[in-house]
C-alpha cells in the first residue's frame, strides 16, 4: 500500500511539469501573437508618423523572447530612446517586463530602466490591446524621458 503511494505522488510530480511546460509554452505563442497582430502595426504606424518629422525608428523581434523599437535624434543614426517589451524566461503568463533606455544628447550614455510592462493590464487581458494603446504607452514613455532628460539640471 506505501508502494502506490510514493507512485501517485510521483506521476504527480510528472503531470505538474508537463502542465508547466504547456503554460509557458502558450505563454511564448501568446507573446508571438501578440507582438505580430498589436505591436509590430503599432510600430510601423508610428515609423510612418515619425518619417514626417525626419526621425527614424528601427524594430526587430526575437521571436518568444522580445520586440524592441529604436528611436533615434531627429536627422541623425544615433539612437535617443529603446523601447523593449520583454517576456521573461520561463513565464507562463504574458506578465511582461518593459526595458526603456535613452540619451540625453548624442554623446550621452544610454540610461536604462526596467518596469512592468502596462501593469493596469491584467496578463489575460495583454492581447486584447490595441494598437493605439501601443502607440499611445510608447510616446508616454518617449515624453516621459525627454521631458525628464531636457528639464534635469545635469
Amino acid at each position: 500500500m506505501k508502494d502506490e503511494k510514493w507512485v501517485e505522488e510521483l506521476n504527480r510530480y510528472f503531470e505538474g511539469l508537463r502542465i508547466i511546460e504547456k503554460y509557458q509554452q502558450e505563454a511564448r505563442e501568446h507573446f508571438d501573437q501578440f507582438c505580430e497582430f498589436i505591436v509590430e502595426p503599432a510600430f510601423e504606424a508610428l515609423e510612418q508618423a515619425l518619417a514626417v518629422r525626419k526621425i527614424k525608428i528601427r524594430y526587430k523581434r526575437e521571436k518568444y523572447r522580445s520586440i524592441h523599437l529604436q528611436v533615434n535624434f531627429p536627422q541623425s543614426n544615433v539612437d535617443n530612446f529603446h523601447y523593449t517589451i520583454i517576456l521573461p524566461k520561463n513565464s507562463i503568463e504574458l506578465k511582461l517586463i518593459l526595458r526603456t533606455a535613452g540619451r540625453k544628447d548624442r554623446k550621452s550614455p544610454l540610461v536604462e530602466k526596467d518596469r512592468p510592462f502596462m501593469p493596469e493590464v491584467k496578463p489575460e487581458n495583454i492581447l486584447k490591446l490595441g494598437k493605439e494603446d501601443i502607440i499611445l504607452d510608447v510616446i508616454d514613455k518617449l515624453k516621459e524621458f525627454n521631458y525628464a532628460a531636457r528639464t534635469s539640471p545635469d
